[in-house]
């Protein structure tokens, strides 16, 4: 059996799974089968595809019904989590406060499709700030992070010393950081086939 060296620390040697993996519209979606499992289907977001776990015995036909409805579910809660551009400004504005004495006060702040190559953008002239969709359903913190970042571009425009000073303000900097440079690099990496039973 090949293991993804990445992800097996994270399986139970006594689940036995037996990952498959499909395509479903934009996310990959990756089965694993367990004989430890018997009546429960839990699924979770792993990087850019979905894991559903699902018991051993489980015919090809309950998988791809229960697939469908984990798939809904999730997508349901991230939903739930989905900040509107009114929340967000209304948690800059939080984050201003907290974190950058109130000082920072943005005429806009709203998502974008726009941005492909940068996380979040601002027009200090304007005050305006604008955060790429592709954060949407990432943790808060890093959402957090990206917004006070261009929270911090109002008040110091550049990346001097200056302006990383006024990001020490906030404590889940290198965290977050770490985090988008690892979405990043996964980007970069080539398409690996998922593990399977010899």
């Amino acid at each position: 059996m090949s293991v993804d060296p990445l992800h097996s620390a994270a399986r139970s040697p006594r689940s036995a799974p037996s990952p498959q993996s499909r395509s479903s519209g934009a996310n990959a979606v990756e089965v694993r089968r367990s004989t430890r499992r018997r009546r429960t289907v839990s699924a979770y977001r792993e990087g850019d595809h979905t894991v559903v776990l699902i018991p051993a015995r489980m015919s090809e036909a309950e998988e791809q019904r229960w697939v469908g409805v984990m798939l809904e579910k999730l997508a349901a809660q991230e939903n739930k989590r989905m900040l509107g551009d009114a929340e967000l400004a209304e948690r800059a504005e939080q984050l201003s406060d907290q974190y950058l004495g109130g000082r920072a006060r943005p005429a806009s702040v709203r998502w974008v499709t726009n941005q492909n190559t940068r996380w979040g953008s601002c027009t200090p002239a304007e005050g305006s700030i604008r955060l790429s969709h592709r954060l949407q359903g990432m943790p808060e913190y890093v959402v957090d992070y990206v917004l006070v970042h261009e929270l911090a571009h109002l008040l110091v425009p550049g990346h001097g010393p200056r302006f990383w000073r006024l990001l020490e303000s906030y404590p889940r900097t290198e965290r977050a950081r770490g985090y988008l440079e690892g979405v990043v690099a996964a980007d970069r990496l080539p398409h690996l086939p998922a593990a399977r039973s010899e």
